[in-house]
């Protein structure tokens, strides 16, 4: 089994953080996003992954060093592809061409999901889906009575379905993903200006491919400040109800209380705090006469005399305030 995962995007949505960070890699109850999403889809498939191909922009040395230790972590051998223009899912995907073959999950590095679902080999895919409110911002599908997908509409600007996909799926023969990618692109079809993957499964429909939806049970998005520190909130409550364990023995709490579920990472300090619930304080943060709940601080960060609600703090910050929901990015100083 191979993972693909595009995450070239720039994520300016969640600036000012993605300015030194690339998206995926911030981190949710710390460890970061693409992490967690390559390891989530290890379970699910239920099969030993080969290989992980993270199509990427130019992110530097160390952050593409940083990718390749996550696929080894599932003991996969790790590849690097580049895209270098933003043109469409379909285009992102083919970007890792030479690593699409056989068994594949092309999985978007911007969202995490939990799910019960097991692959069924004998389907030529798998799409997963979540029940939304308001479909026109996603590409979504029609399931027929034999539970088989019948449509796939990229952002239907009146109703179709409620199903959208969530960026995860399963492909039977990478090979065929590969070629119908490549026709869109050698023939110039685009949906919406861009390169369409649902374009290239709808054509692989009409050749006879049949797709199951495998439906999530949360599917949490990490697109801006306020949708992710709500998903570090819920992997918190996810772990803690996993039973593991969330606070390194090296950080310490001097006259303070932690309220669970919290991630408090290596030689953080906290002293005359409240911290929690939902709190994620990475690695050599400092916490200091300060009330902190829901909020992730990424490390080497320090608090002070603070009281932060929906806030979201990069590394390096040193802040000391009052009571705000803030958002503050990498090596920032706010006294």
């Amino acid at each position: 089994m191979k993972i693909i995962i595009p995450m070239a995007g720039r994520g300016s949505r969640l600036r000012p953080h993605t300015l030194t960070v690339p998206k995926p890699l911030i981190p949710i109850a710390g460890k970061p996003i693409v992490q967690r999403l390559v390891q989530d889809i290890a379970k699910v498939t239920g099969d030993d992954i080969d290989e992980v191909a993270f199509i990427i922009g130019d992110f530097g040395k160390e952050v593409e060093q940083q990718l390749v230790g996550i696929a080894e972590s599932v003991a996969a051998k790790g590849s690097i592809y580049y895209q270098e223009e933003a043109l469409g899912t379909a285009h992102a995907i083919l970007c890792a061409k030479d690593s699409l073959d056989g068994n594949c999950v092309v999985a978007f590095a911007d969202t995490l999901f939990r799910t019960d679902f097991k692959i069924d080999r004998n389907s030529d895919g798998v799409i997963w889906v979540k029940q939304v409110e308001d479909s026109r911002a996603f590409g979504v599908v029609k399931i027929a009575d034999d539970g088989h997908i019948t449509d796939f509409v990229e952002k239907p600007e009146e109703f179709v379905s409620d199903l959208a996909i969530i960026g995860i799926y399963y492909f039977k023969d990478g090979k065929w993903l590969k070629d119908e990618l490549q026709y869109l692109i050698d023939n110039d079809i685009k949906d919406k200006g861009e390169y369409q993957l649902t374009n290239a499964l709808e054509n692989m429909k009409q050749k006879g491919a049949k797709y199951l939806p495998g439906k999530v049970d949360d599917w949490m998005d990490c697109g801006n400040k306020d949708v992710t520190v709500e998903t570090n909130s819920k992997i918190l409550g996810y772990l803690t109800e996993e039973g593991q364990g969330l606070i390194d023995p090296s950080a310490t709490a001097e006259n303070s209380e932690i309220i669970p579920p919290c991630f408090i990472g290596k030689d953080v300090v906290i002293k005359n705090s409240t911290v929690g619930p939902n709190v994620s304080l990475g690695n050599g943060t400092r916490a200091e006469n300060s009330k902190i709940s829901n909020t992730l601080v990424q490390e080497n960060t320090v608090i002070e005399d603070a009281e932060l609600d929906n806030s979201m703090l990069g590394n390096k910050v040193h802040y000391r305030g009052g009571s705000k929901s803030i958002s503050i990015g990498d090596y920032s100083t706010l006294l």
